[in-house]
């Protein structure tokens, strides 16, 4: 038991520790950056995919398509596909 005295094997085992420690500590914090990032980006796909809509149904109504029964179901339409391309692949 005396190599358990000995201030190699000490600070070897306090290494160790160090470094499992702060792995431990940077993948908790890349998986929330991971998830923060995910939920942005999913904010400004539904924000574009509205947009979109708001621009087909402008042009619609520009080029004499369109009709105010018509008005906001494209923005609807896209706005409610976001995230459904993803599950599905």
């Amino acid at each position: 038991m005396s190599f358990l005295r000995s201030p190699v094997t000490i600070f070897g085992a306090l290494n160790l520790s160090a470094i499992a420690g702060s792995t431990y500590y940077l993948r908790l914090h890349l998986i929330y950056n991971l998830e923060e990032s995910e939920a942005r980006s999913d904010e400004i796909e539904g924000t574009l995919r509205g947009h979109i809509g708001l621009i087909e149904e402008s042009l619609d109504r520009l080029e004499g398509k369109g009709t105010e029964a018509d008005r906001g179901k494209k923005m609807d339409e896209y706005y409610g596909k976001r995230g459904r391309e993803e599950k599905r692949s």
